[in-house]
């Protein structure tokens, strides 16, 4: 078969020009598209690495942070431990002492209740029991010779009304 050629040269120039056109327009489209996906690529890669800078960051400030903290805490376990062994000696020097006072208000007891315990040795001392029990006997009389006058004063008063 044979090609056709058509009979206005111009037509086919002008078909030939669109044609290179095209492919032109092609090659331009498909760079900018490649220059466009090449500028996200470096801006995404730019992206990852500030988010990858950031986050070193932040895991370096964060690490600071947490030793310092660690510190202050081994400190302050250090100084609770001291005030702990303050408060433990202070408590025995306490203890101490209290059992020291215990032991002298025990000995000043019980050397008072020896001498309690005592027998007396003098007579004087003998002879005002023997007179208090002298003195209870007397008042024992008395309050039993007082009982019946009473009783001979509630007989009086009751007989005027049995005779009225």
């Amino acid at each position: 078969m044979a090609t056709r050629r058509p009979k206005k040269p111009e037509l086919t120039a002008a078909a030939d020009s669109l044609a290179d056109a095209a492919r032109h327009v092609g090659q331009a489209v498909s760079q900018k598209g490649d220059q466009i996906g090449a500028a996200a690529a470096s801006e995404l890669d730019k992206a990852k690495q500030s988010a990858q800078t950031g986050r070193e960051k932040a895991s370096r400030k964060f690490e600071t942070l947490l030793n310092k903290v660690e510190k202050q805490l081994k400190k302050s376990i250090g100084e609770a431990k001291k005030s702990l062994h303050r408060v433990v000696r202070d408590a025995d020097k306490r203890l101490q002492e209290a059992k020291k006072a215990a032991q002298a208000n025990l000995k000043s007891v019980q050397s008072a209740a020896k001498a309690k315990a005592a027998p007396p040795k003098t007579m004087a001392k003998k002879a005002p029991l023997k007179t208090t029990a002298a003195k209870k006997a007397v008042v024992k009389k008395a309050a039993a010779k007082q009982a019946p006058a009473k009783k001979a004063a509630v007989k009086r008063a009751a007989a005027p009304k049995a005779a009225g």
